[in-house]
């Protein structure tokens, strides 16, 4: 899944970028509102966690304008303040979900996962082909029961592919799903990425390569 995180505190929101990322996401931040709605503009992310308190432009205005704007992304709101009122307020902004800091970093994982699969088509919770399985939430991909070695971009790039469910997926598509703002877009790394997944899972051939179209399973 790809997320933004828009948050002022910079350490903070590195941080949290870098937890993400160990966790398999593709993690843009933006260190204010302004920023934030420049990235919606151009990225489709499946997650924002967006800091309520933000300077300048606030966290409230941000979700208000994604929401009236209709941008498909779920919304979670992280803020100090944890009363009743401001987690109604927050809602009623369009908001999907509220976590008050400080947060368990478990916590806030399981609650991007779980509003990711909201953001979807509903997906089985593993994703299965012949002998080839993959469990989203424990990261494990098999294939005839035996664990795949997969990097965290392999099992992306394995996981867009299967949850396409048969249909072509783009080159840019993976690029734009499983990768951050700062993939190059001219480089090989989807190819590159695609060749050592083929080596890891092994014969028969799963991935067909559709000529100037992309990649399905």
């Amino acid at each position: 899944m790809r997320v933004l995180v828009v948050e002022d505190h910079e350490e903070l929101a590195q941080t949290v970028a870098m937890g993400l990322r160990r966790e398999g996401m593709a993690v843009d931040v933006a260190l204010d509102g302004e920023a934030a709605l420049d990235r919606t503009a151009v990225n489709d992310y499946d997650v924002v966690v967006l800091d309520r308190d933000l300077p300048g432009l606030h966290g409230d205005d941000v979700c208000g304008a994604l929401t009236r704007a209709g941008y498909p992304a779920r919304v979670l709101m992280l803020t100090a303040a944890a009363t009743i009122d401001d987690k109604v307020t927050g809602l009623g902004l369009g908001a999907d979900d509220y976590l008050p800091k400080p947060f368990a970093f478990a916590e806030l994982v399981a609650r991007i996962r779980a509003l990711a699969r909201r953001s979807r088509p509903a997906l089985p919770p593993v994703l299965v082909h012949g002998d080839l399985r993959l469990d989203p939430a424990t990261r494990i991909a098999t294939r005839d029961g035996q664990r795949l070695p997969l990097s965290p971009k392999e099992f992306a790039v394995l996981e867009l592919l299967l949850s396409a469910r048969g249909a072509v997926v783009s080159a840019e598509q993976l690029l734009e799903r499983g990768w951050d703002e700062f993939a190059d877009p001219f480089t090989q790394t989807v190819k590159v990425t695609v060749s050592r997944l083929r080596r890891k899972l092994g014969d028969p051939p799963l991935i067909e390569t559709v000529p100037q179209a992309g990649y399905r399973i």
